[in-house]
């Protein structure tokens, strides 16, 4: 475990998996059985359940809190205070614990500030989750959802970029001039 970093401050429990290179800052906690991919970094103040699975280079910001059912794959962004959910419907008074619902956040996605992610509900690969939006539903690759309910406001490229698709269905991202396909309401890179 000596090839990633963590903050004194930081706690790790036993039985998990950080892969080399990986930053973990001050006073969060990796609890049981977690895997954390190389070249992650988890910020300041965040939480990570038993058997949380985050692929290569997630970055975690502050006040991140990420449930038991969590799986992040390569490149996730997750941003300041924003949270997932693992139970549908929780009360104090009634343990769920075996009622975690499965939440998988696509490779390059990234979800914005405070927003909150209900459990169950997938964000495909490079979708984009504005900041306070309310997840309550599947989010299709290169998805832009915004809002409470969130809902879909356009797309977008691997680079971040909204995307404008002319009358062909063709869209070029202004920074990296990946080309778009978007057909039958799903949209995917063709160069």
């Amino acid at each position: 475990m000596s090839d990633f970093y963590h903050h004194p401050t930081a706690i790790i429990d036993e039985g998990c998996t950080i892969g080399e290179g990986s930053k973990i800052w001050h006073f969060s906690h990796i609890m049981p059985n977690c895997v954390l991919g190389k070249n992650c970094n988890i910020g300041q103040n965040v939480v990570i359940s038993p058997e949380v699975i985050l692929g290569n280079n997630v970055k975690v910001q502050n006040n991140v809190s990420i449930y038991t059912g969590v799986t992040c794959e390569d490149d996730v962004f997750l941003g300041p205070s924003m949270v997932f959910t693992n139970v549908i419907n929780p009360r104090s008074a009634v343990n769920r614990k075996n009622q975690y619902a499965q939440t998988k956040v696509g490779k390059g996605a990234s979800i914005g500030a405070n927003a909150t992610i209900v459990c169950g509900h997938d964000i495909g690969e490079f979708a984009f989750i504005g900041a306070g939006a309310v997840v309550t539903k599947h989010v299709p690759d290169f998805a832009l959802v915004v809002g409470n309910p969130a809902r879909q406001m356009g797309w977008m490229s691997e680079f971040g970029h909204q995307l404008k698709f002319d009358e062909n269905g063709k869209a070029t991202c202004p920074e990296s001039a990946q080309v778009y396909e978007l057909k039958d309401g799903k949209v995917k890179r063709i160069s």
